[in-house]
């Protein structure tokens, strides 16, 4: 299925009305290749053992990211769910995301190694907050979708999120935490993104131009984009060191 959708014209506006009601079609397209592509998958690096803990979106739980994470895991590494429940913000990770922290850490204590993060949209932004403030327990940040280089009016869910989190976009301690999370990682970053997603505006799921951190660009919804079979190969050659 190829659709030509307007890419939004700016990072400052969100994505046009035809990207946004094409999510649902997309989504279920998507998830038909990858029933007719999956075995295509193997074509990866083999995984190394590490452990990595994938981050759900806004009101997903871990059952968003089972396909991924048992991807992974066949290919050897140690990937897990964040275990923290649906993914509500603040609500689910603490104020000042203690619980999260708390998960990571524990990981890197049980394994003797630094945890490799990925997040999904809202999950992607609190991966990378998570580097900014223990880089010692992580070893990499992939964010797919993920709008952290960006005001949250540069999607079409900002709403959805402050029904879901109760938090307003204007507080100046969400507004702290994206400009944290906007920032240069620490660690490795590479950001998976769509120039024709619907949800958020794939020009601000990526640090800007001349950035040390890696970019892959793929044609995708935003609903399901963690069982398309281009990501997930992407994922896999990032982990694995080679080319996406």
């Amino acid at each position: 299925m190829v659709l030509r959708l307007a890419t939004p014209a700016s990072a400052e506006v969100p994505p046009p009305a035809l990207a946004l009601l094409s999510e649902g079609p997309r989504a279920a397209w998507g998830l038909g290749r990858l029933i007719r592509e999956r075995k295509t998958l193997d074509d990866v690096p083999p995984g190394d053992g590490r452990p990595v803990i994938l981050l759900p979106g806004l009101t997903n739980s871990d059952r968003s990211t089972f396909i991924m994470r048992r991807y992974l895991n066949r290919l050897g590494y140690r990937a897990e769910g964040w275990q923290l429940g649906r993914n509500l913000g603040v609500r689910a990770i603490g104020a000042e995301g203690e619980r999260l922290m708390a998960r990571i850490a524990a990981l890197h204590t049980e394994t003797g190694e630094k945890v490799t993060l990925i997040g999904v949209s809202l999950g992607g932004i609190m991966a990378r907050v998570a580097a900014h403030r223990h880089p010692e327990h992580v070893r990499e940040v992939i964010t797919i979708s993920s709008p952290f280089a960006g005001p949250p009016t540069s999607t079409n869910v900002w709403r959805p999120f402050e029904w879901f989190t109760g938090e307003k976009i204007d507080d100046p301690a969400l507004n702290a935490r994206l400009e944290e999370a906007a920032r240069p990682l620490p660690v490795p970053a590479t950001a998976i993104w769509s120039r024709s997603d619907g949800l958020v505006n794939g020009l601000i799921c990526r640090e800007p131009e001349g950035s040390v951190g890696q970019a892959i660009e793929v044609s995708s919804s935003h609903l399901w984009v963690q069982m398309k079979p281009e990501v997930l190969r992407a994922v896999a050659r990032v982990l694995g060191g080679g080319t996406p």
